[in-house]
C-alpha cells in the first residue's frame, strides 16, 4: 500500500502553483495547498511512503544486524560475550534522539545517513533482548537433550532459541516502530533528513511553521499523520504484549 500511494495521489506532490498558494480546503484540494500550491492531501499520501517506507527499513536493517549478534552472544558467552556488551552499553550510555542527532550532524543531512545513524542506535535493543532470552533458554533441559542427541549449535539455535525469542522481539518492533517514525520526523524536521522537495511528515512540519498562524493546516495535518500512525503502532504493541504475555496468561488475567 505504501508504495501504491503515489498513484492513487490526486496531484503531483511536488508540482509548484504559486498562483494557488495557501487555498483552504475545498473539492478539489482536500486539505488545501502550501505555501507553493502544491496539494497538501497529495503530499501526505507521498509522505506515507517516504516516512512509514523509511521507518520499516530501519526496522528491518536493526533486526537484520541485532538478532544475529544477539543469538550468538548469548549462546557463545565468554570474551566475545564480554567485549560485545561493552560495545552494546557504550551505545545504550546516551540517549537515542540525542546520539542520532549527534550521528546525523557528523554526517550531513540526507535519507541515506539518517537511515544508517538510527540504525546504529537501534540494533543494540534487540542484541541485548535476544541475548537475555537466549541466556535463559541454554540451560534448560530441553536444550541440553538437543546437545545430547547431537544437534549442532546451528540447529539449535534455528528450532529451539529463535522460537522463543521471536515473540518478544515482535513486541519491542511494534513498539519501535513508532519511535523510529518520531526520530526520523525530529531530524527530517531539524533538516537531517529529508530534503526539499522530497514529500515527507517532518519536513511538512519544518516548511509549515512559517506559516502556521496564517495557515495552521500546513503542521497540524502532518502532525496528526505522525500522531495517529505512532498510536496505533504503540496499540498494536500493547495487544502483541498482552498476547505474548505468559505469565499473564497462567494466572489468568
Amino acid at each position: 500500500m505504501i508504495v501504491s500511494v503515489s498513484y492513487i495521489a490526486p496531484y503531483d506532490p511536488n508540482h509548484v502553483t504559486m498562483k494557488e498558494r495557501l487555498l483552504p480546503i475545498s473539492s478539489e484540494h482536500w486539505l488545501g495547498t502550501d505555501h507553493l500550491g502544491r496539494d497538501i492531501f497529495s503530499r501526505i499520501l507521498v509522505g506515507a511512503r517516504t516516512t512509514v517506507g523509511t521507518s520499516l527499513l530501519i526496522l528491518m536493517c536493526s533486526l537484520l544486524i541485532g538478532i544475529p549478534i544477539g543469538l550468538f552472544s548469548g549462546y557463545i558467552g565468554g570474551r566475545f560475550d564480554r567485549v560485545l556488551m561493552k560495545i552494546v552499553d557504550a551505545f545504550m550510555a546516551f540517549p537515542d534522539y540525542i546520539f542520532a542527532i549527534v550521528l546525523s550532524g557528523l554526517l550531513g543531512p540526507g535519507m541515506f545517513n539518517l537511515i544508517f545513524a538510527i540504525v546504529i542506535v537501534k540494533w543494540v535493543g534487540y542484541t541485548r533482548l535476544v541475548r537475555s532470552t537466549v541466556i535463559t533458554e541454554k540451560h534448560k533441559e530441553y536444550v541440553l537433550l538437543a546437545k545430547i542427541n547431537g544437534l549442532r549449535s546451528f540447529q539449535i539455535l534455528k528450532k529451539h532459541m529463535i522460537p522463543h525469542i521471536m515473540g518478544n522481539v515482535l513486541v519491542l518492533a511494534t513498539l519501535d516502530l513508532g519511535k523510529i517514525i518520531l526520530m526520523i520526523a525530529a531530524l527530517s524536521y531539524i533538516g537531517l533528513g529529508a530534503q526539499p522537495p522530497t514529500a515527507e511528515w517532518g519536513s511538512m512540519l519544518n516548511e509549515g511553521k512559517a506559516f502556521f498562524y496564517n495557515a495552521p493546516l500546513l503542521m497540524v495535518i502532518p502532525g496528526l499523520a505522525i500522531m495517529l500512525f505512532v498510536l496505533m503502532s504503540n496499540l498494536l504493541g500493547d495487544y502483541l504484549r498482552d498476547k505474548f504475555d505468559v505469565k499473564s496468561k497462567k494466572v489468568g488475567i
